[in-house]
């Protein structure tokens, strides 16, 4: 009976999750004679039963693909939406599709909530492994994650076209860009973009201080600015809020607990079009025009770069190695030029933020960028 393993994509989409999934598939048939079977839209296509049998013909022509051929969505493994508010354990059903085939592995491709899902596949005793996934690059455990490079590119790119609109109109021009609560996407891509102001989560920033580094620039004689804000940068006045009931959860019993979790995702769905809001202030206090262009999606999409490609490639060809060897509960992670087996239950729900002594910081504030403290 030949060896079987299943894969999946699961949570936002990114740049070369199809390379990933070519390198699985390929090293899994013609190193060991493995069948693959892909699931579809990720954990809930799983728990459906819902697949298609990997062939050379299904894996041809997807190394340069955007988006994934398997289909992708969110959900937690252990409350699946059923509709009318209902949610179930769908680890059992889970369990069953993967006895049913018989699989030696499940291979999951994604980030933090994938690794989370994952480690709780594994609490039941499904042999899972995960691959790092994410434009935001905020999974623990690795040094990088596919789709990052891509992702940091489009944002230079964006910002390199910027620099002509903002010159010639004395402009301030603030760009978003994605990264959820950490700031690498826009650290790497502001220091690459030659932003004169990064923001990032990791730094709460003081606006008169980001208004007095752009004034300066304008006395100097540079008439305009270039912005990158990580879409989940904050004030400090915000982060002390924000602290605040963070530290309150932490002592309060369970219902005091709950009544500042729903207040803290209140607060931060009050802070949504914070980027507008800043670009509003640093105009006034400023005295300069300013424009704000949000990337958005755009980061997600389009051919991934020959660094993805060659990442994701590596780290799928790999984790077959590891599945051969019968390693499973972890993460292929990169390190260095090779991989290493981490334990998921090291890094579940664990956020690589950029520590405030990266060497990313340090170029920024050798280079006089202003990163708002």
């Amino acid at each position: 009976m030949a060896r079987t393993i299943g894969i999946l994509s699961a949570g936002g989409d990114s740049p070369g999750l199809n390379a990933a999934i070519r390198a699985v598939g390929k090293a899994a048939q013609r190193a060991y004679s493995m069948e693959v079977l892909g699931f579809k839209d990720g954990f809930v296509g799983l728990m459906q039963n819902r697949f298609d049998h990997l062939d050379s013909d299904d894996l041809s022509g997807i190394l340069t693909r955007g988006g994934t051929i398997l289909g992708t969505s969110r959900a937690r493994v252990d409350q699946m939406d059923m509709g009318d508010g209902k949610k179930v354990d769908g680890r059992k059903a889970m369990q069953e599709v993967i006895e049913q085939h018989s699989l030696e592995a499940l291979v999951c491709l994604g980030g933090d909530g994938t690794v989370r899902n994952a480690l709780r596949l594994a609490d039941v005793g499904v042999p899972v492994l995960t691959l790092p996934k994410t434009i935001d690059n905020d999974v623990a455990g690795t040094d990088v994650t596919f789709g990052f490079d891509t992702a940091m590119t489009i944002a230079t790119e964006a910002i390199d076209r910027l620099h002509s609109t903002a010159h010639s109109h004395h402009r301030i021009m603030v760009v978003e860009l994605m990264g959820n609560d950490v700031g690498w996407l826009a650290l790497g891509a502001g220091l690459a973009g030659g932003a004169d102001v990064i923001l990032i989560p990791e730094i709460p920033y003081d606006i008169e201080a980001v208004a007095s580094s752009i004034t300066a620039r304008k006395a100097a004689g540079s008439s305009f600015s270039i912005v990158a804000v990580a879409e989940g940068a904050i004030s400090k006045e915000a982060a002390a809020i924000r602290d605040s009931m963070i530290s309150q959860m932490e002592t309060g019993d369970e219902s005091e607990r709950k009544a500042i979790k729903k207040r803290l995702k209140e607060f931060g769905q009050a802070r949504t079009g914070g980027t507008v809001q800043l670009a509003s202030t640093l105009a006034g206090l400023t005295g300069l025009e300013s424009r704000i262009t949000i990337l958005g999606h755009v980061q997600r999409g389009g051919t991934p770069s020959p660094a993805d490609r060659l990442l994701a490639t590596r780290l799928g060809t790999a984790c077959v190695d590891y599945i051969a060897e019968g390693t499973h509960g972890v993460l292929v992670a990169a390190r260095g030029e090779t991989t290493e087996a981490v334990p998921l239950k090291k890094i579940a729900g664990v956020t690589k933020s950029v520590p405030l002594d990266h060497p990313w910081v340090r170029t920024a504030r050798h280079l006089g960028i202003a990163l708002g403290d």
